[in-house]
């Protein structure tokens, strides 16, 4: 076991909940939010995270195994996830990445078929995170006020809560009444959506199996799912010729697409400052030509 964790009693509590023996933890890369390892135990090898922010784990794990259920694209399943000594933790299977057989063709055809998984209303069963920011679920029937109140306005207000609504203030209300306008008469079939597919939340296993991870869980417009990918670079082409084939856009999207991704955009200035500002006042005035 690494050295730096001979004697906590998190390994412990794990062990015994997965109820397996672990014999070597392994740090990985972690990220803004978590500390990730690779735990190896007597049957089987796992991944785990640790967080001081337990909801944020057990709304993962709440999310992983809504996509699972829906059967159509690989996630990691959980395995157990709880609290000990204040920190949280999640263990999911450990699924070796080998991003050099990738099969992009298959990814696009199996996140249509995860849209295809319908529910009704817009929204989730309860709040969950996007990276470290709660995200509002609160159900709603109406496509343009669910976007609007738990996306657009509540990101606008907590970039004005942290400082930013000199440049954001005198905008906010025309974005919110252009998206309103946008998003009235768009109807969109409430599917079961990832909620933050950007390049790192995705990769391949053994085959080139496409697999999806780090969830932020909801039911919503399946445009927001395709907005994301092309937000920091973008997925290769055979991925959106085989969504398309697989079920084809409605039109306007593209438009869509940039209200869509304006919702991460402001989330990324909220968690990480004001490199992120001149970005959102972009896409703010861009919805707002020729209104």
């Amino acid at each position: 076991m690494d050295a730096t964790f001979p004697q906590s009693p998190v390994w412990s509590v794990i062990s015994s909940c997965i109820q397996d023996r672990i014999r070597t933890v392994t740090p990985l890369s972690n990220s803004s939010f978590t500390e990730n390892f690779s735990i190896q135990c007597e049957s089987n090898r796992y991944f785990l995270k640790l967080s001081s922010n337990q909801d944020c784990l057990e709304a993962e794990a709440d999310g992983l195994r809504a996509l699972s259920a829906a059967n159509s694209i690989r996630v990691p399943n959980p395995v157990a996830n709880g609290t000990v000594q204040s920190i949280g933790f999640l263990v999911v299977e450990y699924l070796a990445l080998q991003n050099h057989l990738s099969d992009f063709v298959r990814m696009g055809r199996d996140l249509a078929k995860l849209h295809r998984s319908l529910g009704t209303p817009y929204g989730w069963h309860q709040d969950n995170f996007l990276g470290g920011s709660i995200q509002i679920n609160s159900h709603q029937s109406n496509w343009a006020e669910f976007f609007n109140n738990n996306r657009l306005g509540y990101q606008f207000q907590l970039a004005c809560d942290n400082g930013f609504g000199a440049r954001l203030g005198m905008l906010q209300d025309r974005v919110l009444d252009r998206v309103t306008s946008i998003l009235d008469s768009h109807k969109p079939e409430p599917s079961l959506l990832h909620g933050d597919l950007w390049q790192g939340n995705y990769g391949f296993i053994e085959g080139g199996v496409p697999v999806i991870f780090d969830p932020a869980v909801y039911v919503g417009d399946r445009e927001t799912d395709i907005a994301m990918t092309r937000l920091f670079g973008g997925f290769p082409s055979s991925f959106y010729e085989s969504y398309r084939k697989e079920w084809p856009l409605p039109s306007g999207w593209e438009q869509r697409q940039v209200l869509y991704n304006l919702y991460h955009v402001l989330n990324h200035l909220n968690l990480f400052g004001g490199s992120y500002l001149q970005q959102s006042e972009s896409m703010c005035r861009q919805l707002l030509i020729g209104n």
